[in-house]
């Protein structure tokens, strides 16, 4: 991992010949972590410097430093075994602003799931992820060129592309929180194994109908985000949800660079003018001081909290902390700190070059929120406007899901995504273990690769598993797993269980609207990350089955369609 800053000092005519005399460059290239670029480059306020600058221009030194970012109950069976040494002391020690190193984003994904043998690891547990920043940010990157070897493997998480589009789910039954879609057909991209989807949904609300909302905007206007993808952006999508609040709404904008300032505390969301003239008023300069702002943002958030209210923390920023804690662990125990507090986040991440994407995820991920990235007002209209409600309205908190899988059906299965998401099986039962939030009307969707047993490419086991779950296997025979999800009400301290049993009524000869799409969205991930499971998946061939399948008018599948043919030359 990298944290990086920029520290601006003019060098003298000799120190700088010196320099070039005795042979130091003045390039220090470094790489590490998951950064996609070098960085540490010595810039000239007109360029690189090669060895020839002119000596009586003020110099850029730009520097890298690198840190460290080092018993359940079963249905089937018993389960066998289951620093920155260079960061300055205070902002006022450098004259700091932004210059930035190229291609310089960070990214931070677990290793990809692999198959579990279901006789020895029958449970698979996650948190419930909402997140789709991965997507819209990849998205960015082909819209602007990208080739498929330069878009970065661990910028793709598999889990935000699927879950980024809409499906047609059951609305949860009456006094339920959750309706539960499943089916499973053939694996499209490996005939020898079968896809298990598993989706979720909860109620959608008429936003009018909302509770007393106390939002507080969290604004970087630090250097880095004066380009036009950034701050500019970032102040009309802003200006789209205040143009959908109400007077029974409160709005406070703090913002942070080299320091924090409130720029407006308490206004009423009806009040939109004196809304937007505070969002116009912001201008881009000096280091990020990211700290100071989250910590003054959950003070006011606080001492404006509204019981049974909306209590959130929209922080918008590109995420490249450098002053005060800038360490992704560091940060990550500071908004952990807050999570008591019932103040949600949001995390909108905008801009390229220096976007750091680890540091935001893990801010939503530990910060009770969610993360988006906006790339284009219509991105902040999805966000902040059609998806209001699931934005910014929780409706359950600490969700987790876990699937039994039957080893009498089912001889190995995989996980397609979620690998930052993943929870140790007893965690489930742990109501101290954190997890993820989910608001009204959001969705959440997995895919399993299934072996079955006696499938052409079982995984066979010698010493195989006798015993409790032989004896039951004629009471569960048509059952190919058990889905759990457990959940939180707003607030509350223990959890709720909701479970449903998938049979062989799920087996679907010809695969459904939902996995159909849902397939192409995981093998398109595979194929941007090149992974090992990608089987026959290709760009061509995402092209070929999105043909047959009936998206209608939805303009993000149908983007989808645009951005698989751009990136293969063919748009």
């Amino acid at each position: 991992m990298k944290k990086r800053f920029s520290v601006a000092k003019k060098l003298t005519a000799m120190t700088l010949a010196a320099a070039l005399l005795t042979g130091c460059g003045l390039s220090t290239a470094q790489t590490g972590g998951t950064t996609t670029g070098q960085g540490g480059t010595t810039e000239l306020s007109g360029g690189t410097a090669q060895g020839n600058a002119p000596v009586d221009m003020p110099v850029t030194m730009e520097t890298e430093a690198t840190y460290d970012a080092s018993a359940p109950d079963m249905v089937y069976g018993s389960r066998k075994g289951s620093g920155s040494a260079m960061a300055p002391a205070s902002a006022e020690a450098y004259d700091w602003f932004y210059q930035p190193a190229p291609n310089a984003e960070t990214y931070e994904k677990a290793p990809e799931n692999g198959f579990y043998i279901t006789a020895a690891s029958p449970l698979s547990t996650f948190s419930a992820s909402v997140d789709t920043a991965s997507y819209a940010n990849v998205r960015r990157m082909i819209e602007n060129g990208y080739s498929l070897s330069e878009i970065p493997a661990d910028a793709v998480r598999a889990e935000e592309f699927i879950n980024y589009f809409r499906y047609n789910l059951n609305a949860p039954a009456k006094g339920e929180k959750f309706g539960l879609t499943t089916e499973m057909a053939a694996c499209p991209w490996n005939e020898k194994h079968k896809l298990l989807f598993v989706g979720m949904r909860t109620q959608d609300i008429d936003f009018s109908d909302k509770g007393d909302s106390n939002l507080v905007f969290l604004i970087d206007v630090s250097g880095s985000m004066d380009e036009d993808n950034k701050l500019p952006l970032l102040v009309k999508s802003f200006k789209q949800l205040t143009e959908n609040l109400t007077e029974k709404d409160r709005v406070s904008i703090v913002t942070y660079a080299n320091g924090v300032e409130t720029v407006l505390n308490g206004a009423k969301g009806s009040d939109r003018q004196e809304i937007f003239d505070a969002l116009d008023s912001l201008e881009a300069s000096g280091g990020t001081g990211g700290e100071g702002g989250i910590q003054k943002a959950y003070e006011l958030a606080e001492s404006s909290f509204i019981d049974g209210g909306i209590n959130r923390v929209i922080l918008a920023t590109d995420g490249d902390f450098n002053i005060g804690i800038s360490d992704p662990d560091a940060l990550q125990r500071l908004i952990e700190s807050k999570r008591d507090s019932g103040v949600y986040l949001s995390v909108l991440g905008f801009g390229m070059g220096n976007y750091r994407d680890d540091m935001m995820q893990r801010l939503s991920q530990y910060g009770s929120g969610n993360y988006a990235y906006i790339d284009s007002l219509l991105e902040a209209k999805r966000v902040l406007v059609e998806e209001m409600g699931a934005t910014l309205v929780t409706v359950a908190e600490d969700v987790k899901l876990q699937v039994e899988f039957n080893p009498e059906k089912v001889n190995a299965y995989r996980l397609v995504g979620y690998e930052n998401r993943m929870l140790e099986a007893t965690d489930f039962n742990d109501d101290t273990k954190d997890a993820g939030e989910i608001g009204a009307g959001h969705s959440v969707v997995a895919l399993y690769e299934i072996i079955e047993k006696g499938a052409e490419d079982e995984i066979e086991l010698r010493y195989g598993q006798q015993g409790e779950a032989a004896a039951d296997a004629t009471e569960f025979a048509n059952e190919y797993a058990l889905v759990k999800i457990r959940y939180k009400e707003p607030g509350e301290s223990a959890s709720k269980l909701v479970e449903q049993v998938l049979d062989e009524s799920i087996l679907m000869a010809d695969a459904g609207e939902n996995l159909r799409f849902a397939s192409l969205a995981a093998e398109f991930a595979m194929v941007l990350s090149n992974s090992q499971h990608k089987g026959t998946a290709t760009l061509d061939g995402i092209l070929e089955a999105y043909k047959t399948i009936d998206t209608g008018d939805d303009e993000y599948k149908n983007e989808f369609y645009y951005l698989v043919r751009k990136l293969s030359g063919k748009a």
